[in-house]
């Protein structure tokens, strides 16, 4: 007789459901694991033995075949071990067969027995509470997964107290969930001296998720701006949370086993790889831009990062989504995220500056920041110049809004789209409607339209940057509290869309 327990296969931020069959048949001694499994999954055998010797639990002289069903899913990772034992004591009648069938497990055997961590536990009880089944995982897993309020989570420290659950003989209680308690920002916009103009544009990124490009010269103060970002922006929803938290567990960076309601901010390195950024590489893994979605992705020396990862993000920019394509498989993360991206003008970083600006002047700024392709500077909401700050403007006392301030105008932002797109599937913020919608709630005024065709008969606007300064000038408007799009929101959305020195296709 076949013995049954359950687990699942990661595919992205989806995990399918996995059924682990175990069976005893006479012959020679044999444990063989069939189903599609990868290296780390075939290596179960041999933990799942040693686990179940230092309990003095013998295997049968039989031969022990174990399958993993539906058989054409490939199988990745350790946090089989567990299920795998779980019907293997079925098998031997050790624990009952039907309370193992309501089960999904995953969790890593040690040898002497002990459960450990593995990742992707939130997802996993999603998937338990769609099949209408508890989660069994490692003691570790257990306050993320159990957010998921719709399935009972048992958290083990051991197969022993796992056995001793299904006997009867010591029942685990349901685990809690467990929240990371928020971190105070130790940076403050206050702290930045001057630059009214960009900090203007970090507001209206943050009321309505509108991608930024900063340019200015070295030490202006671009990354000073966007490291104070994370200070302004509202706490993630409760959805969004969990929307996050499962890419961040699939990830296994999800830390203190508990759901941060802090905002993602990943600022990768341009050395970094297409996988890296995208993602990919074994296991077909989140890259960044999934791991900031709902957050912000600061790109520092834009221009440096690799030509080809810079033209994959214009995709997923305007889609909210990537496609990581497999021979076998192809595997979809959500990535809605804020791009903030700061550029020199140039190489030598001061096209501006006449006494120290090289001689290659204006070629050179036209060469770097043609780096950018047109396509992808089109989908830059934001465009601003950071200008050098005078040393000695440093040392006048700070008279710029503190965070809170600028936070609760955004906050405040937020929460009339969260109102306005109440309906709408999908759409959030500003940024993300389009079509039919989009002309619902951000058409301009007479002035403001006649505005606004002039400008992009005079610069040649494409269809996606009309829009854009649509979307931007009704995040204006949504922080000035008013309910119409005027023509000074336009012509504020079109003095950021048109930066000096910053070239419009």
């Amino acid at each position: 007789m076949v013995a049954r327990a359950f687990t699942v296969a990661f595919e992205g931020v989806e995990a399918r459901l996995v059924e682990v069959q175990c069976a005893l048949s006479p012959g020679l001694p044999h444990f063989g694991i069939v189903g599609l499994p990868d290296k780390a999954v075939s290596e179960a055998r041999e933990r799942v033995r040693a686990a179940l010797g230092a309990m003095s639990i013998a295997l049968p002289s039989k031969r022990i075949t174990v399958n993993l069903s539906p058989a054409d899913l490939p199988k990745e990772g350790s946090h089989f071990d567990l299920p795998i034992a779980l019907a293997l004591l079925a098998a031997l009648e050790i624990i009952p067969r039907d309370a193992v069938e309501n089960t999904v497990a995953l969790g890593e055997l040690s040898l002497d027995g002990r459960l450990i961590a593995v990742i992707g536990a939130l997802p996993a009880a999603m998937a338990a509470a769609e099949a209408d089944r508890s989660l069994l995982c490692p003691r570790a897993c257990g306050p993320e997964a159990a957010w998921v309020g719709a399935a009972q989570v048992l958290a083990a420290d051991s197969l022993d107290q796992v056995i001793r659950h299904y006997t009867g003989a010591a029942p685990i209680a349901p685990a809690e969930p467990g929240e990371v308690p928020a971190q105070p920002h130790g940076r403050d916009m206050a702290d930045v001296k001057g630059q009214e103009r960009a900090k203007r544009a970090m507001e209206i990124a943050a009321a309505g998720r509108h991608h930024l490009l900063m340019v200015g010269s070295p030490g202006s103060g671009k990354s000073m701006l966007a490291a104070r970002l994370p200070s302004i922006l509202p706490p993630l929803s409760a959805v969004e949370a969990l929307e996050t938290s499962m890419i961040l567990s699939l990830a296994g960076v999800l830390t203190e086993g508990g759901i941060s309601r802090a905002r993602p901010f990943c600022e990768p390195h341009h050395t970094a790889s297409m996988a890296a950024i995208v993602g990919g590489g074994r296991g077909a893994k989140p890259g960044q831009i999934s791991l900031a979605h709902n957050g912000v992705l600061f790109m520092d020396e834009f221009p440096e990062f690799p030509r080809a990862v810079l033209e994959t993000l214009r995709q997923p920019i305007e889609t909210g989504e990537v496609v990581v394509a497999r021979a076998n498989a192809h595997i979809k993360y959500p990535c809605r995220f804020l791009l903030i991206a700061a550029a020199n003008p140039c190489k030598c970083g001061y096209l501006a500056d006449p006494t120290r600006a090289c001689a290659r002047v204006p070629l050179c700024g036209e060469e770097y920041l043609g780096r950018i392709s047109g396509p992808l500077m089109d989908r830059f909401d934001l465009r601003v110049e950071v200008p050098p700050v005078g040393y000695t403007d440093l040392d006048l006392p700070s008279t710029g809004e503190s965070s809170a301030i600028i936070a609760a105008r955004v906050a405040a932002a937020r929460g009339v789209q969260s109102k306005r797109f109440a309906d709408a599937p999908g759409v959030r913020v500003n940024a993300e409607a389009e079509g039919a919608l989009l002309d619902a709630i951000a058409t301009p005024d007479a002035e403001g339209k006649a505005l606004l065709n002039r400008v992009a008969e005079r610069f040649g606007l494409s269809a996606r940057g009309y829009h854009r300064v649509l979307r931007v000038a009704r995040t204006i408007a949504d922080l000035d509290h008013s309910a119409d799009v005027r023509s000074p929101h336009v012509a504020e959305a079109v003095s950021f869309r048109l930066a000096i020195g910053l070239r419009e296709t």
